[in-house]
């Protein structure tokens, strides 16, 4: 008859395991990755706060940190090979806060309350498709989906990239003092705009995965380090900048995307 008891070395080996697992899920390299999507989420949650006491300026430069941070949260991930379901999970979650929830009390505050209710509705419908847009990526992202180097490609558009567009108008007054962009209207439209392109089926570049020859990632480098001192000289001016590249470069996304697919289905 076999013997199933335990032995006390059995035992420790066991327990020993379970501590490094432990440990293991509390490691710097798992910590720091969660730690900046939190600090995204943190910056989001401020620019909610400077909004409703009307400190534009501050709002609009809280969601571009958060901008900054979901950035540096995923190439910290991949670079300590912390990648994880629960790391996407929770980048999902900050994002909604940082770039859903954020820029629409953001506008409403800065101008859609002017409408009154329809201005509140017009926040809500941009805050759904947001997180109609985030849940669908999470969907592709466990189904191997999404944007890779062989499709860099979102489905959609990103948003991060949808929360720049609606802060445009405020960009444009701060730079330019162009008051007359703070009319509802031009704010109901953009909610129009990005929330149609969040939930639609529109290929849209992705900037972690373009790809760039030597001389373009050069290029790309020096562009880089240029626009550090030119955020703090001139931030609003730099920011419009970005965001046009960005905005001039989804159409070529889209006829590049449009080209890929018909030349795999020749190929079928």
């Amino acid at each position: 008859m076999r013997d199933d008891r335990i032995t006390p070395r059995q035992w420790a080996s066991a327990r020993l395991e379970r501590l490094e697992d432990r440990l293991e899920d509390l490691s710097i390299s798992r910590i720091i990755p969660s730690a900046l999507t939190l600090l995204g989420l943190c910056a989001g949650a401020t620019s909610i706060r400077f909004a409703l006491t009307g400190d534009w300026r501050l709002a609009v430069a809280a969601i571009f940190c958060a901008m900054l941070f979901d950035m540096m949260d995923g190439r910290a991930a991949r670079l300590l090979g912390a990648d994880s379901r629960f790391g996407v999970q929770l980048d999902s979650l900050a994002d909604l806060v940082s770039f859903g929830v954020a820029p629409a009390v953001l506008v409403y505050t800065w101008s859609l309350s002017q409408m009154g209710g329809a201005g509140w509705i017009a926040a809500l419908i941009f805050c759904a498709c947001s997180a109609l847009r985030l849940a669908r990526f999470n969907i592709e992202a466990s189904r191997d989906e999404g944007a890779s180097q062989s499709h860099p490609y979102f489905t959609g558009l990103p948003t991060p990239a949808a929360a720049c567009l609606m802060l445009l108008p405020l960009l444009l007054n701060f730079e330019f003092a162009a008051d007359f962009v703070r009319m509802p209207a031009i704010s109901l439209s953009l909610v129009g705009i990005t929330s149609v392109l969040m939930v639609s089926r529109v290929p849209t570049p992705s900037l972690k995965y373009v790809k760039l020859d030597q001389h373009a990632k050069l290029a790309a480098w020096i562009l880089g380090l240029a626009l550090i001192p030119a955020m703090v000289f001139v931030p609003w001016t730099t920011l419009l900048f970005g965001l046009a590249v960005y905005l001039g470069a989804i159409p070529f996304g889209i006829h590049a995307a449009n080209e890929e697919e018909a030349e795999e289905q020749l190929t079928k």
